[in-house]
């Protein structure tokens, strides 16, 4: 198979589809891989880099898209590079459809087979392609909230852990997800007064083990997330449904009440986000106000440590590139129910339930389109 890795183009994104030791696991199973110069400057790798690893450097991303059987990215494809894309092709990257009607309307017209890291699956239910960017974004939420809460962002001015007889930042999570408990494993470090909301009454049993009394761990009610949103200083959003928008728990309503010089870190943003108020943005312009409260809501969080980022994603995608490029999509995904779970749309039809219902796209069942 020819896989090809273009460079990222979205605003700020350092990122890279594949490193060049993977890039070797591909070649040295005889696959041809095509990179676009450049492709790994961000993570600091050269051209000669992947030359070494066995690639081909391409000139553009026009080369890359035209000769490559199978497109691995990380973010989502931007328009013109959507417009690249042909029947048949396999796009594997992150794509987070369901608040993106324009993504989804071209991806559907391309006709390419387009599988999402973000809704693959595993056999403890957990999503492992999406884990080790939610424990990066977790983490960095903590680095953003702190700095969003200095004065001269428009923050309150406080200092997350305090300081001997000042009181520290009160910190919210809402969500306790990997987002969740890795941002408030960030806060505690710091020493934070940290509360965790979940509805998931097993979730909130493993993060009191976790974190014992060092964080408290609050069942999640309208009222109980109302109350403990009002009375913070930075609130993280670390809400998932698999593939679906996320719910707009934190009103606009709530940001009016919230102190002001609060600050919001909606993490979910890649999925719509999970506050109200929120808009995505860029590591370019990352913060603005809303009612007096700093919102912080870049859609590629990850992206501000690339080599961290990526070097962890392509542990987690690197087997199923190979499965992909091995087998071909038709037989790796009958191969592999996680694997079928991550198809989004395919010769275009949508198959993914969450993203048909979001957008108002029948649905078609990929157990049913996919064929040996």
């Amino acid at each position: 198979m020819i896989i090809g890795v273009p460079k990222e183009i979205k605003n700020h994104e350092y990122r890279v589809g594949m490193v060049p030791a993977s890039v070797r696991e591909l070649t040295i199973r005889g696959h041809q891989v095509l990179v676009e110069t450049q492709a790994g400057i961000g993570i600091g790798c050269t051209d000669q880099d992947y030359v070494d690893a066995g690639a081909e450097i391409i000139g553009s991303a026009e080369g890359v898209f035209a000769q490559a059987d199978m497109i691995v990215k990380v973010k989502e494809p931007q328009a013109v590079e959507r417009a690249m894309l042909r029947p048949g092709q396999i796009l594997f990257t992150y794509l987070h459809l369901a608040p993106d009607a324009p993504q989804t309307e071209d991806l559907v017209k391309s006709g390419a087979i387009c599988i999402a890291y973000e809704t693959v699956t595993d056999a403890r239910g957990g999503l492992p392609l999406l884990a080790p960017m939610s424990e990066v974004a977790g983490r960095m939420s903590i680095q953003a909230g702190a700095q969003a809460l200095e004065k001269s962002n428009q923050g309150r001015g406080m200092l997350l852990g305090g300081v001997p007889g000042v009181e520290p930042a009160k910190v919210v999570v809402i969500g306790g997800g990997m987002v969740g408990r890795n941002a408030a494993l960030m806060a505690v470090g710091m020493g934070a007064d940290v509360t965790i909301l979940d509805r998931n009454v097993n979730v909130l049993r493993e993060l009191n083990n976790q974190f014992e009394n060092r964080a408290k761990v609050i069942y999640s009610t309208a009222e109980a997330l109302e109350q403990h949103v009002l009375e913070a200083d930075l609130v993280i959003g670390g809400v998932l449904i698999p593939g679906a928008a996320a719910p707009k728990l934190v009103t606009r309503d709530h940001i009016a009440k919230m102190k002001p010089g609060a600050a919001i870190v909606d993490v979910a943003i890649d999925q719509g986000g999970c506050v109200e108020t929120s808009k995505p943005t860029t590591h370019q312009d990352p913060v603005y106000i809303v009612d007096d409260v700093v919102h912080y809501c870049v859609a590629n969080m990850p992206g501000a440590v690339p080599r961290t980022s990526t070097f962890a994603l392509n542990n987690a995608t690197l087997p199923y590139i190979i499965a992909l490029a091995e087998k071909g999509y038709a037989k790796a995904l009958l191969d592999d129910a996680h694997l079928m779970n991550g198809l989004n749309v395919m010769d275009g039809k949508v198959t993914c339930r969450e993203v048909a219902e979001a957008l108002d796209y029948p649905y078609f069942n990929p157990n049913e389109l996919v064929k040996a």
